[in-house]
């Protein structure tokens, strides 16, 4: 029996998790969620057992001095609660973790108890994956569920997915036979430059959460940083006539497969998102005309690192890995595709 003491009752929660790990390209999902831990102060208040879930040759503990005490820090899967800021404050369940080397059931039921102790009403699980995208265009983000209510209600895609998954796709089918309504949102990070940080697919993802949540997320450093690193890779990728060829033919892809996006629901939810950073005009979840965010925002961390030098034209596995099946939009625009399950 899971009891939860030293929790509050929580306003409208929604539990909030990434993994790291094969669903988490470039460090993206991890990176997001990481953010909304710093930028709200997030206080943990559970821990699963590292002892039943890891293998500890793979994901290995460690050592780290406080003063002159050696100290262990293990792998595993922690939980913090935040809350938004705004008129309409709700409460975020962040999950943070490795994905599991073992017994994932068991793994998905402990989190599902969490989150029938704490009321959550909603479920968002965070990936990202290896696609064929340019870094010079939006980043695309899916958002599917297999819930057909759901889809209909929130404009996401009903997952079709087949074949291996990772922990985000039994997670979500977990929360499907639970009767836990819940939500992938998948970014789709460029395989040419997959090496962590990519701040610009962790950005597109919590922008895709605000439009999700209608809650308005304090940014810090981050649209700067995502900026930075695209002109890195600019910058690398021109040294390299085979790589800009080859991001130009991306580019030229992604540009004609996304002729109809141009107008309509994308340009509204554009404007909708400018409408909620505007000071005074924040919309859902913003604060009040000449305030900030008081307690919910901190000091920036280091800032972001540019990539480094991209590889050929081959994709390569950035060591987060990507789930294999159909992309997030079209045959020829990424090699991986969003999973639910």
């Amino acid at each position: 029996m899971i009891e939860l003491e030293g929790v509050p009752e929580l306003v409208d929660p929604v539990m909030l998790a990434a993994f790291e790990g094969w669903n988490d390209a470039g460090d993206a999902a991890s990176a997001a969620v990481a953010h909304l831990d710093r930028e709200w102060k997030g206080e943990v208040f559970a821990a699963l057992d590292a002892e039943d879930y890891y293998d500890f040759q793979v994901n290995r503990p460690q050592v780290w001095l406080d003063g002159k005490v050696r100290r262990v820090t293990w792998p595993t899967t922690r939980l913090s609660v935040v809350r938004t800021g705004g008129d309409k404050p709700r409460d975020l369940v962040l999950v943070r973790g490795i994905e599991p080397s073992m017994r994932w059931r068991s793994f998905c039921n402990e989190l599902l108890g969490f989150a029938h102790e704490l009321g959550v009403e909603l479920v968002v699980v965070l990936g990202a994956l290896l696609g064929d995208t340019p870094h010079t265009r939006p980043v695309p983000v899916t958002g599917v569920t297999s819930d057909p209510d759901l889809a209909a209600s929130l404009g996401l895609e009903e997952s079709r997915y087949e074949g291996p998954t990772g922990i985000v796709g039994i997670l979500q089918e977990a929360c499907t036979h639970a009767g836990v309504p819940a939500v992938s949102l998948w970014a789709a990070v460029p395989h040419y430059v997959s090496q962590p940080p990519n701040p610009k697919a962790a950005l597109a993802l919590l922008n895709r959460l605000e439009d999700l949540l209608e809650v308005r997320i304090p940014l810090g450093e981050l649209s700067e940083d995502a900026r930075a690193w695209q002109v890195g890779v600019d910058q690398l990728a021109a040294e390299d006539s085979e790589v800009a060829e080859y991001v130009q033919t991306l580019e030229e892809a992604r540009d004609t497969a996304e002729l109809p996006e141009a107008s309509g629901e994308a340009i509204a939810r554009e404007f909708e998102r400018y409408l909620r950073r505007r000071d005074g005009q924040g919309g859902p979840g913003s604060p009040p005309a000449g305030q900030d965010n008081g307690p919910y925002l901190r000091e920036p961390g280091p800032r972001a690192r540019p990539p480094r030098r991209p590889g050929g034209g081959q994709a390569k596995d950035s060591g987060a890995g990507s789930e294999p099946g159909n992309g997030p939009e079209d045959d020829h625009d990424a090699e991986a595709g969003p999973d639910s399950g």
